[in-house]
């Protein structure tokens, strides 16, 4: 990617004195070149850097604003050293990206759970960018209310061709499966149908709320579904019936009906798309409420992911109005 891409929001930003302070940690070190090149040329200011290690060093030495992480390997010490920038970053307020591989993806899911962190698995160029303009993108609108009209512009058009480097970044390497939804409000809305007439004086959503939960499904009926569901993308592009939140409400009910745990990983492949897609999906409906980390009481380094007790109540409600016609369900 040539510097020349962001000369102008890089130069600009430095004279309005608007630039985010980066650090950057991580033990390959041709991809600490590659996103610090990248950083630069967004017109990030890098401060700290180093092997992942270094972050167990010195507590006292300041961190950036953005702090990127790259953990490929989840060994003993690589882990010690994320759950410790966890807490910093959620103690200073500092933004977290965390690059992982899938294999070491559940242990390092199960060491951030203090300060909300992006986390990458396998990403590619592109990846990297797009998490750092999701960052430019959170803290625009903050600093916008602190700034003149001139360095509203400036700060502007940095994100924006933050963005847009990230596409062009994007349809050189390995393009994305699945439509970002993490921008939308309100994507997901699980409600019980409200009757057309309530009882004078009564709300009829609590009459509703009152009223006994139907059972689950069968676990082999939503199994069954599930693959079903799989079974389209032998005959057509998978990326076709791309629904990763549904997939994954059905993968997690039949969980709870089965008494199992689900751990990161294994939803992830459930959601039927990219990892790194999956777990910002993952966020987005925890963000909303229909899913819950749950901590491991015999390991703290592991977690999983289980349905909220309004999700389940959702999907009882769903497979009960579906009654008969569940098993044709796709």
């Amino acid at each position: 990617m040539s510097q020349a891409n962001f000369a102008y929001s890089s130069a600009a930003n430095d004279a309005a004195g608007l630039p985010l302070t980066l650090s950057v940690f991580a033990d390959r070190l041709h991809v600490e070149a590659v996103v610090r090149e990248d950083a630069e040329a967004a017109g990030f200011r890098l401060v700290a850097g180093g092997p992942v290690a270094a972050l167990l060093d010195d507590e006292a030495r300041a961190l950036g604003e953005v702090v990127l992480v790259d953990c490929p390997q989840a060994d003993a010490a690589a882990l010690a050293a994320l759950t410790r920038i966890d807490l910093r970053a959620a103690h200073t307020g500092a933004h977290l990206i965390v690059s992982t591989s899938v294999a070491a993806l559940d242990d390092v899911f199960g060491c951030l759970d203090q300060s909300n962190p992006q986390i990458l698995v396998d990403p590619s160029r592109a990846d990297r960018v797009i998490a750092l303009g999701r960052v430019l993108g959170q803290v625009a609108p903050l600093r916008l209310r602190e700034l003149s009209e001139e360095d509203r512009l400036v700060l502007l058009r940095l994100t924006e061709q933050v963005g847009q480097i990230a596409q062009r970044l994007e349809k050189l390497e390995t393009p994305l499966r699945a439509v970002e939804a993490s921008d939308r409000e309100g994507a997901f809305r699980f409600e019980s149908p409200r009757p057309a007439f309530a009882p004078a004086g009564e709300d009829a959503s609590d009459r509703l709320v009152r009223a006994a939960r139907p059972p689950l499904p069968d676990p082999r009926l939503i199994r069954r579904i599930i693959r079903q569901r799989q079974l389209r993308a032998r005959f057509f592009d998978g990326d076709l019936f791309g629904d990763p939140a549904w997939d994954m409400l059905l993968d997690l009910t039949a969980a709870r009906a089965e008494h199992s745990r689900v751990s990161v990983t294994s939803l992830c492949i459930a959601s039927g798309v990219p990892p790194t897609t999956a777990l910002r999906w993952i966020g987005q409906m925890t963000e909303a409420g229909l899913f819950e980390r749950v901590e491991d009481d015999s390991d703290r380094r592991r977690a999983f992911i289980t349905l909220t007790d309004r999700a389940a109540d959702a999907m009882a409600r769903y497979f009960a109005e579906l009654g008969t016609n569940a098993a044709r369900a796709v």
